[in-house]
């Protein structure tokens, strides 16, 4: 099965789509599998990450930040502002899928574990992800 969902962001940072993938996962039916998670945008990307403790993913957040600065006078791209360029570096340097595999009819996920769209424009908009769910 292939589903397409649109999820909106706010802000730069990450975003849990944990519910959404799971949704789409029981509408599926499939007991075993692998699910494969794609975000279709060059700046932004997927991680799996602590869902407990929110500084866990304010501390990632802040050093990926701080990695790859906005207004560095390296960067020759920004068409689209300050935040252009940072964006598809932080997207380059992150994964834009995940493989998750399916277990019992859900994802096997970790206790602490979610699924989060990472946005890296400060703007945020509307981001299309492509799931493959399948035996």
């Amino acid at each position: 099965m292939v589903k397409q969902l649109t999820v909106a962001t706010r802000s730069q940072g990450l975003h849990e789509i944990t519910n959404e993938v799971a949704r789409a996962l029981r509408e599926a039916k499939i007991g075993e599998g692998l699910c494969t998670v794609f975000v279709r945008h060059t700046s932004a990307s997927l991680v799996i990450q602590e869902n407990a403790d929110p500084t866990a993913r304010q501390d990632l957040e802040r050093w990926l930040n701080r990695l790859v600065p906005e207004g560095d006078p390296f960067y020759r791209h920004d068409a689209e502002g300050p935040d252009d360029m940072p964006a598809h570096i932080k997207a380059a340097l992150t994964q834009t899928s995940l493989s998750i595999p399916i277990v019992d009819g859900r994802l096997a996920l970790g206790t602490w574990q979610g699924v989060y769209l990472w946005e890296h424009r400060r703007r945020g908009g509307e981001r299309e992800l492509v799931l493959h769910i399948g035996t």
